[in-house]
């Protein structure tokens, strides 16, 4: 086929309760991590489904075998070292912890919640692209409607936006696949892939484990656990029609001129 998906899955510690002064632990922010992972190995075990982990390099030092075992099929990237702290020096440092954990060169980035980073300081540490823009608004987050909508350069770094619909920029992540109507979220995905060749989705693996009791909005857990599995199962029966499924890294390398 000529059309792509790029599936990614930011594997993290469970922190988002802290956004909202819900108090977690350390270590159970860790286990459900390792839960929700747990729950989406039946689909990274697919045989068709290569997929990019953006993985922090703390939740790879608890669980190195899973990373390990993943990293003999799907692409390995760095998601920084910790999900809720962040300095220059952690984009380095992340790369080389995942690179002796995983077994692979990591070359791709994406920054926790798409925070901005700089260029010069993602190039200095050896990345080759970097997937933290969603270019679109998201309110209290981001206005990005002034960035490139499909994959673009910038001071010697590929970036790889994640995708929103062509014209109004409805973006195509996690939160919209929870919360819009499944046929619609579907339209506009088949849309936005024969118009760009691609599509370039996210989630997070503990959205696939019950969540609900930890003070989350609503709009956060709409769907989680089993019924949020069952609906990428449906979207993956449905894309895989018209796309091969891909990691990040790969399809870059396919479009790189020889």
């Amino acid at each position: 086929m000529n059309r792509s998906v790029l599936l990614s899955f930011d594997v993290e510690e469970f922190d988002m309760p802290l956004e909202y002064d819900f108090p977690i632990s350390a270590g159970e922010q860790m286990q459900i991590g390792k839960n929700g992972l747990d729950a989406i190995r039946p689909i990274l075990g697919k045989t068709d489904i290569s997929s990019t982990l953006f993985t922090t390099a703390n939740f790879a030092i608890h669980y190195p075998k899973d990373i390990q075992e993943l990293a003999g099929k799907h692409e390995i990237a760095s998601h920084t070292f910790y999900h809720s702290e962040f300095s220059n020096e952690h984009l380095l440092q992340s790369k080389q912890k995942l690179e002796e954990i995983s077994g692979q060169e990591i070359s791709g980035l994406r920054m926790p919640r798409m925070r901005k980073v700089s260029m010069e300081e993602v190039k200095k540490a050896g990345y080759g692209y970097d997937s933290s823009v969603n270019p679109t608004w998201v309110p209290g987050r981001y206005n990005n409607f002034h960035l490139p909508r499909t994959i673009y350069q910038q001071e010697g770094i590929t970036r790889v936006p994640a995708s929103v619909s062509p014209v109004v920029r409805m973006p195509l992540f996690w939160l919209s696949f929870k919360n819009l109507p499944y046929l619609l979220f579907r339209s506009l995905a088949l849309q936005t892939l024969k118009k760009d060749g691609y599509l370039c989705l996210y989630f997070h693996p503990w959205e696939f484990t019950p969540i609900n009791g930890y003070g989350l909005p609503g709009y956060t857990i709409k769907h989680n656990g089993e019924s949020l599995l069952e609906r990428l199962w449906r979207l993956i029966g449905d894309l895989e029609k018209e796309a091969d499924f891909m990691t990040i890294r790969h399809f870059l390398q396919q479009k790189s001129p020889a």
